[in-house]
C-alpha cells in the first residue's frame, strides 16, 4: 500500500472539501453554462492545474464543443472543437466511457494532440466522461504545461465533478421541458377559455335574435334573462384566459370588471364595488361570477320601482380566512319574513341558493334599509 505524503494528504481532503461545496452548488444551479464554468474553475483549483474545460458533444457533427473553461484563450470558449473519434484522448474518454491519461502528449503513440491543446503547449492531460439516463453529455478535462503525473487519485476527483454536472444537466433538462409543457398547459388553457367566451358570446346572441322574434313578453323576459346568465359566464371566461395566474383569481379585479360590465344594463342607478385584494381559486370563478350577477340584475328591476339609486357589491376577508361578498340597495327591500333559500317561486333566488351551495357558502339577509345580501364562504386554499 502506497503511503500518502503529508502535501497529498492536505491535497486530497482539500479536493474533497471542493468537491463537496461543487455538490451543493450543482444542486442549486438553475443555468447550465456558468455551473459547467464553475466546475472547470475548481476542477483546476483542485487538481492544482493550469487548464481545464467542458467539452460538449455534438453529435451532428462528431466533434467536441468547448462550452467552458479556464487558462484558455478567451476566443476559445464556444467556438473552439475537438476531434470526438478515437483517436482523440477526449473522443476516446467519450466513445468508450472509460477515463483517459496522458502524461506524455510530446510522446504519445495512441492519440493525436489536437491543434488547441499543442497551440496551448499542453503536455499532459486527464479526461473523464460526464453522463446520466438522457446519454454522453459530454467530456472533462484538466490539462498542463508542466512537467508531472496525473494518476488515478486524480480521475476519481475529476469523476465526481463529472458526476454531479451529469446529474445537474438532467435535472437542468428535466426542469426545461416541464417549464415548456407547462407553459404550453397554460396556453392551451387560455385558449380554451378565450374559445368558451366567444362560444358563449354566440349563444348569447341567439338568445336575443330568438327574444326579439317572439311576440310573447314573459318568453322575451325570460330570454333576455337567460341571455344575462350566459354573457355573465363569457363575461367570467373573458377575465380567467387574461388572469397571470389561471389557477387563482384576484377578487377585487374580478367583480370590478364584472360590475363595469352590469353597469352597461344599468340604466340610471349607481352600481359600486369595494372588493379588498383576495384571491380565491379559480373554480370559484364562474359561481361567485353568476351570484354577483343574479343579484344585481334582481336590484337593478325590482329594487327601485319607477326611479333609481344605489347598488353596491362589495367583499372581503373575514376573520376566519374566508370570503365575504355582500349585494345591497337602499330601495323597497324585500317582503316580511322571505328567505332567499326558500323562494321557490323565483327562478333568480333558486339559483342564488344553488350557487351559494355550491361556494360552500351560507347565504343570509342582513337587517338594513333595502336588501342585504350577504354570503359568506368558508376559507379555501
Amino acid at each position: 500500500m502506497t503511503e500518502i505524503s503529508p502535501e497529498g494528504l492536505d491535497l486530497r481532503l482539500r479536493q474533497q472539501s471542493i468537491l463537496s461545496d461543487f455538490g451543493v452548488e450543482a444542486l442549486r444551479a438553475s443555468e447550465l453554462l456558468p455551473l459547467l464554468q464553475r466546475a472547470t474553475e475548481l476542477c483546476a483549483e483542485g487538481m492544482q492545474a493550469q487548464f481545464c474545460k467542458a467539452l460538449e458533444y455534438q453529435p451532428a457533427q462528431d466533434l467536441l464543443l468547448v462550452c467552458a473553461g479556464i487558462g484558455w484563450e478567451p476566443d476559445c470558449i464556444g467556438r473552439a472543437v475537438i476531434g470526438a473519434d478515437l483517436a482523440s484522448p477526449a473522443g476516446y474518454a467519450l466513445k468508450t466511457g472509460r477515463p483517459v491519461i496522458s502524461n506524455h502528449l510530446e510522446n504519445e503513440t495512441r492519440f493525436r494532440t489536437p491543434e488547441l491543446m499543442a497551440s496551448h503547449g499542453i503536455r499532459r492531460a486527464v479526461n473523464v466522461l460526464i453522463t446520466n439516463r438522457d446519454g454522453h453529455y459530454g467530456v472533462l478535462e484538466v490539462d498542463d504545461t508542466r512537467e508531472g503525473a496525473f494518476g488515478p487519485e486524480d480521475i476519481a476527483f475529476m469523476q465526481g465533478f463529472a458526476n454531479l454536472l451529469g446529474s445537474a444537466i438532467e435535472r437542468l433538462r428535466s426542469e426545461a421541458q416541464l417549464k415548456v409543457a407547462l407553459e404550453r398547459q397554460d396556453l392551451l388553457s387560455r385558449e380554451m377559455s378565450h374559445r368558451v367566451k366567444n362560444s358563449l358570446a354566440v349563444v348569447a346572441g341567439l338568445l336575443a335574435l330568438q327574444a326579439r322574434g317572439s311576440d310573447n313578453e314573459d318568453v322575451r323576459n325570460a330570454l333576455a334573462d337567460a341571455r344575462a346568465r350566459v354573457e355573465a359566464v363569457a363575461q367570467v371566461h373573458d377575465q380567467l384566459w387574461r388572469q397571470p395566474d389561471l389557477t387563482r383569481i384576484d377578487v377585487a379585479g374580478f367583480l370590478e370588471t364584472l360590475c363595469e360590465k352590469l353597469t352597461e344594463s344599468a340604466g340610471a342607478h349607481a352600481l359600486l364595488c369595494r372588493a379588498e385584494a383576495v384571491t380565491v381559486p379559480a373554480d370559484l370563478a364562474i359561481p361567485l361570477g353568476l351570484f354577483v350577477n343574479e343579484l344585481v340584475t334582481n336590484a337593478i328591476k325590482y329594487a327601485y320601482p319607477g326611479g333609481h339609486g344605489e347598488i353596491r357589491v362589495e367583499a372581503a376577508m373575514a376573520e376566519d380566512g374566508g370570503l365575504t361578498v355582500s349585494v345591497c340597495d337602499d330601495g323597497v327591500g324585500l317582503p316580511p319574513g322571505f328567505d332567499p333559500l326558500k323562494a321557490r317561486t323565483s327562478l333568480g333566488m333558486r339559483i342564488v341558493g344553488n350557487l351559494a351551495r355550491q361556494l360552500d357558502g351560507t347565504l343570509s339577509l342582513k337587517p338594513a334599509k333595502g336588501a342585504h345580501f350577504e354570503l359568506r364562504m368558508a376559507p379555501r386554499g
